[in-house]
């Protein structure tokens, strides 16, 4: 398969569909259950990368995507740590004898995809790096399906999947969150922040705003999270309740919390 290099169109297409990626009602339940695992094994992963520029996080979703959270179970394909991985990437790791730890694993699945020498982790080149380990099929073959891998369970995605290796169906769905999915979601919660996000610049003559801070769905208010949601390094989620996080991102582009907000 050809190789696919991180263009400035992809990157590009990366940072559009994370931007309008907005997770399905009743998906959310599930994605927050997820997160919540997640976060309660944030000193977990960040050990797994210990010396390494891999963010914490990247690991934790790819440990959801290829082995559900379980932490007896290969990084590499969620194959049982009992043993050498017998799907692909076959016989990992090579040195050592099994039964391995999560962490052994962990490294060398991280290691035989050479992520420790990727240097470019910004929204872009993380999401390129996910896709990248789940492989280019959907991209190459069925271009018409964004990766489920990245985006089951938001508006980016329907159906189509591959249900083995090398085997596609145009029906099947996949039943797991995609791991950009989780990750917009971690940003809109304020958990994670990507690196290299941009600064906005405040305008100190912008007027006050209108619409009230509020945690109960008010007129326009989703309105307003999609507008701010198009400023780079603004994930919320559009929900028409303009409350803190909604508030603090007003604040960011205009110098203003929302009207009611205690802190404006």
């Amino acid at each position: 398969m050809p190789s696919i290099s991180l263009s400035v169109s992809l990157q590009e297409e990366y940072t559009r569909l994370f931007n309008t990626c907005n997770i399905k009602t009743e998906k959310f339940p599930d994605v927050e259950n997820i997160i919540s695992k997640l976060s309660a094994n944030k000193s977990r992963y960040e050990n797994a990368v210990a010396g390494l520029k891999i963010p914490w996080y990247f690991v934790a979703v790819i440990h959801n995507m290829e082995s559900s959270l379980n932490f007896s179970r290969h990084l590499h394909n969620g194959d049982p740590l009992t043993a050498r991985t017998k799907q692909v990437p076959a016989g990992r790791p090579v040195d050592g004898d099994p039964p391995f730890t999560w962490e052994e694993s962990a490294m060398d699945a991280l290691m035989y995809k050479k992520l420790e020498q990727w240097e470019n982790w910004s929204l872009p080149g993380i999401l390129y790096q996910l896709e990248k380990y789940n492989g280019w099929g959907y991209r190459s073959k069925h271009p018409e399906v964004l990766s489920p891998y990245l985006w089951s369970f938001s508006n980016h995605y329907t159906r189509g999947k591959y249900i083995a290796d090398g085997t596609w169906s145009d029906t099947a769905v996949s039943k797991q969150s995609g791991a950009a999915v989780l990750l917009r979601r971690m940003a809109e919660k304020g958990i994670i922040i990507f690196p290299g996000e941009p600064v906005i610049a405040v305008d100190d003559d912008v007027d006050k705003p209108a619409i009230s801070f509020s945690n109960k769905v008010i007129p326009y208010g989703d309105e307003l999270q999609k507008f701010l949601n198009r400023f780079p390094g603004i994930y919320l989620k559009e929900d028409g309740k303009p409350g803190k996080k909604t508030s603090e991102a007003f604040k960011k582009i205009t110098g203003y919390y929302l009207k009611g907000d205690d802190r404006a």
